[in-house]
């Protein structure tokens, strides 16, 4: 006869101890097993600024980040810093005016974003100087003396053409006496910005509700450098005309000689989430760069055109043959001789009350950057 085995006290007591451990063990496996479902989680990431055809492919999905849930908005440039430079810092990543970027840094200690050598925007300025049909300016050394008028003083592109009038011409700005409006005739209302200028620059503010087309068909100024095109040049207003009437090829010859194609907008990321993730970084460098190199390919593509223009591989061709494979490049050293002309602009200009180096206003991280 089988004898049955017989349980004291405190073999129960290890019996339930045991039980216990494994009850926990297995909560613990299963809180485990919930905290990695919930990291391999995407995380969201908030993401701002033009809809670019170099940006397309970010919108579309096709260029993302792994990891992230990326949520692309569409914000103008006026938008885009106000949240930047704002409270409300809305969004992780974003285009930012790199003057403005840079005024903000350097004067005001502005550190909340950061920049990524990710150059969204970039035109060639020479178009943006319009004159009186009847005042006596037909090159540039002509505006010596002469009322300028202007939607915004400090404005990117102001900066670059006050820059090039004196590397190319020796037309320095002090040199024009500039008229301020108080807004754009394209419905734009520039915001007051502080300035390091002599007590004696001959800067003022134009008369209230006169926006910069009507100062140049007033007669109350005889120029205009703006970042947009006037209403009564695009309207063909024959008093109005471009100061450079072959533009392109006053462009063209400045980029040969000078290797520099003008910096509008760069990309910013929120200084503490780079900081927290530093990887991230080159994977918000490299997800711009695809989106590029697909806006590249649907330029070149003869199949069929994916650019509204008849002969946008020709243009293509033209560009490449001009500024090379790669004529929008990001990163720090392949913009090195652009980034450092308009850090000389806007401090001689009196925009930044000192000099700022190149490397300061990006992150640590993303200098070494390249394509």
């Amino acid at each position: 006869m089988k004898q049955q085995s017989k349980v004291t006290p405190l073999d129960r007591r290890g019996v339930l101890k045991a039980a216990s451990m494994a009850a926990v063990a297995g909560l613990g496996l299963r809180g485990q097993s919930r905290a990695e479902e919930k990291s391999a989680q995407p995380k969201s990431l908030s993401v701002a600024g033009y809809a670019y055809d170099r940006i397309r492919a970010i919108q579309d999905g096709s260029a993302g980040i792994e990891g992230y849930d990326l949520r692309f908005h569409v914000e103008s440039i006026y938008g885009a810093n106000s949240h930047v430079f704002g409270p409300s810092r809305k969004y992780n990543i974003s285009e930012v005016g790199l003057i403005p970027y840079i005024s903000k840094f350097a004067n005001e200690d502005f550190r909340s974003y950061c920049l990524i050598p990710v150059f969204i925007s970039r035109i060639f300025r020479h178009r943006n100087i319009f004159v009186r049909a009847d005042s006596g300016i037909n090159k540039p050394e002509d505006l010596r003396g002469k009322r300028v008028g202007t939607t915004h003083y400090g404005s990117s592109a102001c900066t670059w053409i006050k820059g090039f009038l004196e590397d190319q011409f020796d037309v320095k700005a002090n040199e024009m006496h500039w008229v301020e409006a108080d807004k754009g005739s394209d419905g734009s209302t520039p915001k007051p910005q502080e300035y390091f200028l002599p007590d004696n620059f001959p800067l003022e503010k134009g008369p209230a509700g006169v926006n910069e087309s009507e100062l140049l068909t007033s007669g109350n100024v005889q120029a205009l450098i703006v970042p947009i095109t006037p209403k009564a040049f695009a309207d063909g207003d024959p008093m109005v005309r471009r100061l450079f009437s072959n533009v392109r090829a006053v462009e063209t010859e400045y980029y040969k000689k000078e290797g520099v194609f003008p910096i509008m907008h760069a990309v910013a990321i929120q200084r503490e989430l780079a900081d927290k993730n530093p990887t991230l970084l080159k994977s918000v460098f490299e997800m711009y760069s695809k989106a590029k190199q697909a806006a590249y390919a649907d330029l070149e593509t003869t199949t069929s055109l994916k650019v509204t223009l008849p002969w946008a591989t020709s243009e293509f061709e033209d560009t490449r043959a001009l500024m090379g494979d790669n004529f929008w490049p990001y990163g720090i050293q392949s913009n090195r001789k652009d980034l450092e002309c308009i850090m000389r602009y806007m401090h001689d200009q009196g925009l930044t009350k000192r000099r700022v180096e190149v490397e300061k206003i990006f992150h640590p991280s993303t200098l070494d950057f390249s394509e």
